[in-house]
C-alpha cells in the first residue's frame, strides 16, 4: 500500500473531522436543514477515512493457515462498506432531513454563521481536494482519470478524491439553499438543499460500490502484465505453447498467476524442475507486485484456447 495513499487519507480525517464540529454547531444554531445534512456528510466521511485507515492496517497482515495468501482484499471489503455507508447514513438521512423541513419548514436563525462556516468548509475541503487529486494525478500515469479509476488496483487511491468531490458539491448545494431561502423568503429551498445533497452522496456510493465490486470478486492484472507474462514463458527454450494465464489480484499489491504450459515433450523431469523455477524467477522479477506463481505442465490439446 503506498505510503501516498495513507497521507491522504490522514489530511482528509482531520479536515472532515474539524469541518463536521463546525457545521453540526452551525446547525444547533440556525436551525438549518442544509448545514445539518452536510454535517452528516462530513461526519460520514470522518467514520470513512478510519475503515480505510482499518482495512489498509489489515490487508498488512502477512499470510497466515487460514489466510494462505494473505489478507490484502480487507482493503477492498472496506472500501466497499464505505460506499454503503455513505449510501446508507449520508445519502439517507440528508434526504429524511430535507424531506422534513419540506414538510415543516422553519425559518433560520443567524444565517450569518452558515455563510461563515460553509466559506471555512469549502477552503478545508478545497484543500484535502487538491491533495487527493494531486496524489491520484500521480498514481494515473499515462491513463485518462475515468480509465485510471476503472484500473485502479488500490480503491483507497480515489475513495477519497470521490469523497471531496460530492463533498464540494454538496456545500455548494448547500450555500445555494441557504442563500436562496434567505433571499426569497421561500423556506422550502433550505430543504430541498438537503435532499439534493443525499442524492449527491447516493450516487457517489454507487459509483464508489460499482467500482470495488470487481476488486472485491477478484480482478485479472492488466492486459500489459499478462502479456509480459506471456513472453516472459515463450521466452523459455522448453515451452512449445502456453495455454492459459490466470491472474487475480488478491489484494493492490498482491497478484496471483496460475500457469498451464506445454512443454517439449523430450523434456527430462530434471530439465523441467529447471525451467519453471527460472520462469518463475524471471516473471517475479519483472513484476515485484506478482508474489505468487502456480505452473502446471499440460499438453496444449488438454485445453481448448
Amino acid at each position: 500500500m503506498s505510503s501516498g495513499s495513507k497521507k491522504v487519507i490522514y489530511a482528509a480525517l482531520v479536515g472532515n473531522t474539524l469541518i463536521s464540529i463546525t457545521k453540526f454547531v452551525a446547525a444547533a444554531i440556525t436551525g438549518s436543514s442544509a448545514m445539518l445534512s452536510e454535517g452528516i456528510h462530513s461526519l460520514v466521511d470522518t467514520g470513512n477515512q478510519f475503515l480505510l485507515l482499518h482495512g489498509i492496517k489489515q490487508a498488512s497482515k502477512p499470510a497466515d493457515e487460514n489466510f494462505p495468501f494473505g489478507h490484502g482484499k480487507e482493503v477492498y471489503f472496506w472500501s466497499f462498506i464505505v460506499a454503503i455507508l455513505i449510501f446508507a447514513l449520508g445519502g439517507g438521512i440528508s434526504i429524511y432531513e430535507g424531506i422534513r423541513h419540506l414538510m415543516h419548514p422553519e425559518p433560520m436563525t443567524n444565517p450569518l454563521i452558515n455563510y461563515v462556516v460553509l466559506g471555512l468548509a469549502l477552503l478545508f475541503e478545497g484543500a484535502a481536494w487538491l491533495f487527493a487529486f494531486r496524489e491520484f494525478k500521480q498514481s494515473k500515469g499515462k491513463w485518462g482519470y475515468f480509465e485510471a479509476i476503472q484500473r485502479a488496483k488500490d480503491p483507497s487511491t480515489f475513495v477519497v478524491l470521490f469523497e471531496d468531490s460530492a463533498a464540494m458539491l454538496g456545500l455548494l448545494v448547500a450555500f445555494a439553499g441557504i442563500v436562496l431561502s434567505q433571499a426569497t423568503g421561500i423556506l422550502y429551498f433550505d430543504g430541498a438543499a438537503s435532499v439534493i445533497i443525499g442524492l449527491i452522496l447516493i450516487g457517489t456510493s454507487m459509483w464508489l460500490a460499482y467500482e470495488t465490486k470487481g476488486l472485491l470478486i477478484g480482478e485479472s492484472a492488466e492486459t500489459n502484465t499478462i502479456k509480459e507474462i506471456r513472453n516472459t514463458i515463450k521466452a523459455n527454450s522448453l515451452v512449445e505453447y502456453v495455454n492459459e494465464v490466470l491472474t487475480m489480484h488478491m489484494g493492490p499489491d498482491f497478484i496471483l498467476v496460475n500457469i498451464s504450459v506445454d512443454f517439449r515433450d523430450s523434456s527430462t523431469a530434471d530439465e523441467l524442475e529447471k525451467a519453471i523455477a527460472e520462469i518463475d524467477r524471471n516473471i517475479k522479477a519483472a513484476h515485484p507486485q506478482i508474489k505468487r506463481i502456480f505452473i502446471e505442465a499440460e499438453k496444449r490439446a488438454a485445453r481448448q484456447v
